[in-house]
C-alpha cells in the first residue's frame, strides 16, 4: 500500500496521514536507548564506513548512519523513513552542532528505526488468503470468514461466534468474495461513522455539514473548512477506540485548521487518551490489511 509523506496540505483542508515519523522541531535532549532496543543501521556499509552519500555518526556502542540536507528552515529537523534517518539543517549549522542534536535525539531516533524495522518485517509476512476458514480483522479482532458455495448469495455476520458467512454462487471468483466483504465493511462503516460522528460534534459544540466514506490509501480521515468530512472505511479493520480518535481529530479541525497546540489541546478535551491513540494508529501498518 503505497504511502504519501511530505505532501503540502490544502490550506482549505487538513487530512489525518496513514503514516508519517517527524521529529518535533525542536528535539529535547534524551536518555540513551538501552542496547537491546537499538535497531540496526538500515544499510549495511563495510564495517566502520558510512553508507554511499550518508553520513555516520555514533551514539555509544552504536552507530548510525544518517542523510544531511541543508535548507533554509531556521531549526534542525529528523525524519525517518525506509531509507533510515534523514536530518534537514540551516545552512549555517555546523556538523558538531547537528550530531549534538542527534545525540540528544536518540532515545526517539532509536524508537523509530525500530518502529520502521518491525513495519519492514510485517510487510513481509504471507498477505490474507481468500478462503474458507480465513481470518480478517474487524473492530480491532480477527473474525472467521465462512464461504458457501452454490447457495443463494448473501452476507451475513454472526456476532457470537465473530464468523462472516458469504453465499456466493458456485461460479464466483476471489474478486466476487472481495467485492461483497468490501460492501459489506463499507456498510458497516457508514452505519458506525453515522453514530460516532454526531457524538463528538455534541462533545466539541460544532457542526459538520457531511460526511462520506473514503478509499485513500494515504489517509485516515480529511475536512474541509466547511464542514466536509471524509473517513476511511477501512478504520473498521481497527478497535473502536482508534476509530473514535480519528473522528475527534478531523472535528478538531472544525475548530482549528491546523495542527498547533490548540488544536491539539483541542483534540484532548473530547478525547483524553488521544496520545495513545495516536501512537497506536501510527504503528498499524497498513500495508498488513486485506487487499481487496
Amino acid at each position: 500500500m503505497k504511502l504519501l509523506r511530505h505532501a503540502q496540505p490544502d490550506p482549505n483542508q487538513l487530512a489525518l496521514q496513514l503514516d508519517f515519523f517527524a521529529a518535533p522541531l525542536s528535539p529535547a535532549t534524551q536518555d540513551a536507548v538501552p542496547p537491546e532496543q537499538t535497531p540496526a543501521t538500515p544499510s549495511s556499509p563495510a564495517p566502520g564506513q558510512a553508507a554511499q552519500g550518508k553520513r555516520r555518526i555514533h551514539l555509544g556502542q552504536h552507530h548510525v548512519d544518517y542523510a544531511l540536507l541543508r535548507s533554509k528552515r531556521r531549526t534542525i529537523g529528523f525524519l525517518i523513513s525506509d531509507e533510515g534517518l534523514r536530518v534537514t539543517a540551516p545552512k549555517w549549522v555546523t556538523l558538531g552542532e547537528i550530531e549534538n542534536a542527534i545525540r540528544e535525539k536518540q532515545r526517539w531516533i532509536f524508537t523509530k528505526l525500530n518502529e520502521r524495522r518491525e513495519r519492514s518485517a510485517r510487510r513481509l509476512q504471507p498477505q490474507m488468503q481468500w478462503c474458507d476458514g480465513a481470518t480478517l480483522p474487524y473492530l480491532g479482532q480477527n473474525i472467521t470468514l465462512r464461504i458457501r458455495a452454490g447457495q443463494a448469495t448473501g452476507i451475513a455476520y454472526d456476532e457470537s461466534t465473530r464468523e462472516l458467512t458469504v453465499a456466493l454462487p458456485a461460479e464466483a471468483g476471489e474478486q466476487q468474495l472481495k467485492d461483497r466483504v468490501q460492501a459489506w465493511l463499507q456498510a458497516r462503516a457508514k452505519e458506525t461513522f453515522a453514530l460516532r460522528l454526531p457524538l463528538y460534534a455534541e462533545k466539541l459544540g460544532v457542526h459538520y455539514q457531511s460526511f462520506a466514506l473514503s478509499s485513500a490509501t494515504t489517509q485516515w480521515g480529511s475536512c474541509t473548512a466547511d464542514g466536509r468530512i471524509r473517513l476511511n472505511w477501512r478504520l473498521m479493520h481497527f478497535s473502536l477506540t482508534l476509530i473514535d480518535y480519528v473522528v475527534a481529530h478531523e472535528l478538531s479541525h472544525l475548530r482549528e485548521m491546523n495542527h498547533s497546540p490548540r488544536f491539539w489541546a483541542t483534540v484532548q478535551s473530547i478525547f483524553p487518551e488521544f496520545e495513545t491513540a495516536k501512537r497506536a494508529l501510527r504503528e498499524s501498518a497498513p500495508e498488513t490489511l486485506p487487499i481487496f
